[in-house]
C-alpha cells in the first residue's frame, strides 16, 4: 500500500498547524496547498474568503497600496523569504508562528457609532472571527509595510520581524499596539 504524498507549502513547510483559538478555528483555513495563488475563485460567493489558505490572504493583504497592486507573485516571494527567516530566527514552522500572531493580533472589541435624538455616541461592539482575521492580517501587513518603509533593511525582513513579534505578543509589534489600542477605546465606550 503506497503512502500519500504530505502536501507542504511551498515544498517545505507543514500544513499540520494548531489553532488554539477556538473562535478562530474555523476561519483559519490550512487546507493542503503547494502555491497558494487560488486566481480569486472565492470572490463571487460570500464568505469564502475564509476557505482561503491563510498564507494567501496574507499574500493579497500585501498587495495593498498602489505600486504593489496585483502582484501577487512578488507578494508571494516575499512571505516565502520571509517564512526563511522566520524559520532561522525561531526555529519553529514559520506557518505555526503565523497563527500564533494572528490569534495574538486579532481584536475581540471594536465600537460602533449610535445616533441618538441627534447625539453620536460610541457604543462597544463584538467583533466577528472573519472581521477579527481579517483586522489581524490588515494589522500585520501594514505595521510590516510602515517598517520598510525608508528603511534599507528588506520588505521580506520586516514582515518577517513584525509577524515573530505578533507571535510573542510583544509590545514593538504594530498589530498587538493596534489591538490594544482598539480594545482600550471599546473598554471606554461601554
Amino acid at each position: 500500500m503506497s503512502k500519500e504524498p504530505e502536501f507542504k507549502l511551498f515544498g517545505k513547510w507543514s500544513l499540520d498547524v494548531e489553532v488554539k483559538d477556538p473562535g478562530l478555528k474555523d476561519y483559519i483555513s490550512l487546507r493542503p496547498i503547494h502555491v497558494p495563488h487560488t486566481m480569486g475563485r472565492h470572490e463571487h460567493h460570500r464568505f469564502h474568503k475564509s476557505r482561503l489558505n491563510i498564507v494567501e490572504r496574507l499574500a493579497n493583504n500585501l498587495m495593498r497600496p498602489g505600486k504593489n497592486a496585483g502582484k501577487k507573485a512578488r507578494a508571494l516571494k516575499f512571505i516565502r523569504n520571509a517564512f526563511e527567516i522566520i524559520h532561522l530566527r525561531t526555529g519553529e514552522n514559520p506557518l505555526q508562528v503565523l497563527v500564533r500572531a494572528i490569534e495574538n493580533a486579532a481584536p475581540c472589541e471594536d465600537t460602533t457609532r449610535i445616533s441618538y435624538g441627534g447625539i453620536v455616541y460610541h457604543q462597544a461592539v463584538d467583533i466577528s472571527p472573519q472581521r477579527r482575521v481579517d483586522l489581524a492580517l490588515r494589522f500585520i501587513s501594514e505595521g510590516a509595510r510602515i517598517a520598510a518603509f525608508s528603511n534599507p533593511k528588506p520588505f521580506e525582513e520586516c514582515l518577517a520581524e513584525e509577524i515573530i513579534a505578533a507571535a510573542n505578543k510583544s509590545p514593538q509589534s504594530y498589530a498587538v499596539q493596534r489591538r490594544n489600542e482598539m480594545e482600550r477605546i471599546a473598554l471606554h465606550a461601554r
